[in-house]
C-alpha cells in the first residue's frame, strides 16, 4: 500500500504543474461558457457536469500518461499502425455515428460520451512521424526523394483513411498542419515546401473548376469570400456567429445574458456550446473575454514549445512540436470559422468546446508533453524533491 502511495505521489510531484494549471484554467473557463450556452434547453443541462467529469478523468490520465516513455511504443511501430487502422475502421461498423454529413464518432455502450477516433489516432500519427523523421535525419537523407516520398505516404495514408471512412475533412486538415510543422522544424529543405505549395495551388485550381456548382465544399468557401452568396443557407451558422461576436463589443452583454446565447431557439446561434463557443464568449464577455481565451490557449502552446526546447532527445522534441502545431491549427481554424473568414469544417476549440472525448484526448496529449518535461531533467534533480519544489528556474 505504501509503495502504491509513493508511486502516486511521485507521479503527481514530477508532472509539469505549470502546463496542468494552464489546461485546468482553460477547461474551467470552458465549462463556465458551456453552462451559459446550455441553459436554454433542459436536455443540455447535464453537459457542464459531463464536461467536469471528463476533466477529472483527463487530469487523472495526465498524471498516469506522464509516467510513460512514449519512445518504447515506437519499438512496435507496426502494431501501432495496425491498431490505429483498426480503430478507424470501427467507424464503418454499427458503432459508428453520423452527424452533419460526417461519420466521425463511435458510440460504445457504457461510455457516457462519443469517441472520435481521428482525435486519438493523431497522437500516434505524431509519434510515428517523429520516429520516421529522426531515422532520416540520422542517415542524413531527410530531404532525399525516397525519404520525402515515405513521409508524404504516411500523411496520405492517414488522411486518406480518415476522409474515406468518415468524410471528416477538418480532422484530415489538422494532420496536414501537424505534418507541416514537424517536417519544417526537422529541417526538410525549403524547396520541398515551395513544390508542395505549387502542387496544392494547381490541384486546388483544377479541383475548383471541376467541382459542380452547389457542391458543399465549394459553397462553404464561396460564402466566406462573399457573405451575400447564401447567408440563409450554407452561411447561416457563420452569419449568426458573426452577429453574436459583433453584438458583444468590448465587455459583452453579461454572463448568462447574451441575447443569442440564451435564446430558446436553436437557430439563434447554432452549436453555441460546441464549434461556436468562441462566439458565445464574444457575445456575453466581449473582446476582453475572448482575449482571455486566446491568452490561455497561447500560454499552453508556448509551454509545449518550451518543453520541446528542453527535451532530452530529438524525438521527444519533435513530438512536442507536433502537438503544439496541432493546437495552433485547431485554435486558428476554429476562431477563423467563428469570425466568418474560414469555412466551417467542424473543428472544436481545445479545452473550451463541449466534448468528453476531445477533453480527455487533450489531457492525454498534455500528459505526454508533461512526461517529456519530466525526463528532460537531469537525474540528480529528479532525486531531490526539495529542489523540485524550490522557487528557482529549476522548479519549472
Amino acid at each position: 500500500m505504501s509503495a502504491i502511495r509513493d508511486l502516486i505521489w511521485d507521479a503527481i510531484r514530477q508532472a509539469d504543474h505549470v502546463l496542468l494549471s494552464l489546461c485546468v484554467a482553460a477547461n474551467l473557463y470552458g465549462i463556465a461558457l458551456i453552462y451559459s450556452a446550455t441553459r436554454w434547453k433542459e436536455a443540455f443541462h447535464s453537459f457542464p457536469l459531463k464536461q467536469g467529469i471528463a476533466m477529472l478523468i483527463g487530469i487523472g490520465l495526465y498524471f498516469v500518461i506522464s509516467q510513460f516513455n512514449i519512445q518504447l511504443l515506437m519499438d512496435k511501430w507496426r502494431w501501432v499502425v495496425l491498431g490505429c487502422t483498426l480503430f478507424l475502421l470501427l467507424l464503418r461498423t454499427p458503432l459508428g455515428l453520423e452527424a452533419n454529413g460526417n461519420r466521425a464518432w463511435l458510440h460504445i455502450p457504457g461510455i457516457p460520451f462519443n469517441i472520435q477516433p481521428a482525435e486519438i489516432v493523431k497522437l500516434f500519427f505524431t509519434m510515428l512521424l517523429a520516429y520516421l523523421l529522426i531515422q532520416f535525419k540520422n542517415t542524413k537523407e531527410l530531404s532525399s526523394i525516397p525519404s520525402v516520398a515515405k513521409l508524404v505516404g504516411v500523411l496520405a495514408y492517414f488522411c486518406g483513411l480518415i476522409f474515406v471512412l468518415s468524410s471528416d475533412a477538418g480532422s484530415a486538415l489538422i494532420y496536414v498542419f501537424i505534418f507541416a510543422f514537424m517536417v519544417w522544424v526537422a529541417g526538410l529543405k525549403r524547396h520541398w515546401f515551395a513544390l508542395a505549395l505549387g502542387f496544392c495551388a494547381v490541384v486546388g485550381f483544377v479541383g475548383w473548376r471541376l467541382l459542380p456548382t452547389g457542391n458543399r465544399w465549394k459553397a462553404r468557401i464561396l460564402v466566406c469570400l462573399d457573405h451575400n452568396y447564401d447567408p440563409q443557407g450554407v452561411g447561416f451558422h457563420q452569419t449568426r456567429s458573426y452577429l453574436a461576436i459583433r453584438s458583444g463589443g468590448l465587455t459583452g452583454q453579461g454572463f448568462l445574458n447574451g441575447s443569442l446565447v440564451q435564446s430558446k431557439y436553436s437557430s439563434a446561434l447554432p452549436e453555441r456550446y460546441n464549434d461556436f463557443i468562441f462566439s458565445s464568449c464574444a457575445q456575453e464577455l466581449g473582446f476582453i473575454g475572448c482575449t482571455l481565451v486566446i491568452l490561455l490557449l497561447a500560454a499552453i502552446i508556448i509551454r509545449c514549445f518550451y518543453v520541446a526546447s528542453v527535451a532530452s532527445d530529438a524525438f521527444s522534441s519533435l513530438v512536442c512540436v507536433g502537438y503544439g502545431g496541432m493546437l495552433i491549427a485547431q485554435v486558428g481554424l476554429n476562431i477563423g470559422m467563428c469570425l466568418y473568414v474560414l469555412p466551417v469544417i467542424g473543428i472544436t476549440l481545445p479545452f473550451f468546446s463541449y466534448g468528453g472525448s476531445s477533453i480527455i484526448t487533450m489531457y492525454i496529449t498534455m500528459g505526454i508533453i508533461s512526461g517529456i518535461r519530466t525526463r528532460s531533467r537531469p537525474n540528480w534533480l529528479k532525486d531531490h524533491p526539495s529542489v523540485l519544489r524550490g522557487g528557482g528556474k529549476s522548479s519549472l
